[in-house]
């Protein structure tokens, strides 16, 4: 399926595994119907607890080498089949209201885009350091730090700007910009040269990468930049007569954020473990689980569905398309779809009684139909 890369995994019937993953596609965002949840819902679902920076060593500048060498490993699976080609154009605004339009950059500029997150513990060890790449290279080329919006808001990225000093353009994306330059981990150098081709693409905040730096920052002019193509993504709905139940989360969730982002790790247990226990009551739905974000992998996958007993499929989406498709920017969030492809209703993290969420939002389902 074009821009929707699935793989799934179950305890059980394989055939059944296929059925489901088969019968998922994607379509463009989905207009919500008359009988959906208030639009302001999702607004307000949204998971406000900033990223706990307290206790944080600022001095602690030096990544883990297995967190490193795995991380730099999915950056450069990004880039297979991209660096050389054209990079996408984009326009972006800061949280201080400054417009970035790549466009306007392409063959004059080399743009260097870094995506991270505030919970990411090798973000907030690279900062020092990259900061020190906008103060002296900030003058020959585009710097700009992506927030990748996800568990993320506003008031974490500025105590967090605040408490690192930064002084770099801040953007936090909508997921839009992690899918248009193929984000797969946190933090992720994705390099632009001048002729607007991707150039360069990891993690580790190594030579590497500052050679990379270099020589995009020397290169001259080109006479004309390169143009990219056009991105598709391809349908998905129930089966006829059927609802489906679309857990939208990430392996490292309950674990990882369990210092810097409690009530969101908090969440991702309590979601787990209210669908196991919920999925047998309501035979009209077919539930699935598809992970995403950065750090996303089919073995990460396969161990979480160990280690937590689930037992419901899950999918991984490789590239965040259904993540952006519902604009869902906080985890975990249940997407509930009809068989005519309409998304009826968004639940978001904070709901703490999920149990009525999802069976008042099936009885209205069934009623309309």
């Amino acid at each position: 399926m074009k821009g929707f890369n699935v793989t799934t995994s179950h305890i059980g019937s394989i055939a059944a595994i296929a059925c489901l993953a088969l019968s998922l596609t994607i379509s463009p965002p989905i207009a919500r119907g008359q009988d959906a949840a208030d639009p302001d819902a999702a607004a307000r679902d949204r998971v406000q607890t900033a990223t706990n920076l307290d206790g944080i060593d600022l001095s602690d500048t030096t990544e883990d080498p297995a967190y490193a060498e795995a991380g730099e490993a999915l950056a450069k699976d990004a880039s297979i089949g991209v660096v050389g080609t054209a990079a996408p154009t984009a326009k972006m605004t800061t949280i201080d209201g400054d417009s970035i339009d790549l466009s306007l950059l392409y063959g004059h500029k080399p743009v260097y885009l870094k995506f991270w997150a505030t919970w990411c513990t090798p973000c907030r060890q690279q900062m020092p350091s990259f900061e020190n790449i906008y103060k002296t290279l900030g003058d020959t080329m585009q710097v700009v730090a992506v927030n990748i919006g996800l568990s993320d808001d506003e008031a974490s990225v500025r105590a967090f700007r605040d408490k690192f000093g930064l002084t770099m353009p801040i953007v936090i994306d909508d997921g839009s910009l992690a899918k248009l330059f193929h984000v797969n981990v946190t933090p992720q150098h994705v390099l632009i040269g001048k002729d607007a081709r991707f150039r360069y693409f990891g993690h580790a905040d190594n030579k590497e990468l500052e050679d990379a730096l270099h020589q995009a920052a020397e290169e001259p002019e080109p006479t004309a930049p390169a143009t990219a193509a056009a991105v598709e993504i391809a349908p998905l709905k129930a089966k006829p007569g059927r609802i489906l139940a679309v857990q939208l989360f990430s392996s490292w969730c309950e674990w990882y954020l369990e210092t810097s982002r409690p009530e969101t790790s908090k969440a991702c247990t309590r979601v787990r473990e209210t669908i196991e226990s919920l999925k047998d009551s309501l035979p009209e739905v077919d539930w699935i689980g598809i992970a995403g974000g950065p750090w996303a992998t089919q073995q990460d996958l396969a161990d979480y569905q160990k280690n937590y007993h689930v037992t419901i499929p899950l999918a991984l989406d490789e590239k965040d398309a259904l993540f952006r498709t519902f604009g869902v920017r906080d985890i975990p969030t249940i997407a509930l779809i009809d068989d005519s492809q309409r998304l009826v209703r968004l639940i978001g993290p904070t709901e703490t009684d999920l149990t009525a969420a999802i069976q008042a939002a099936v009885a209205d389902i069934t009623a309309a139909d």
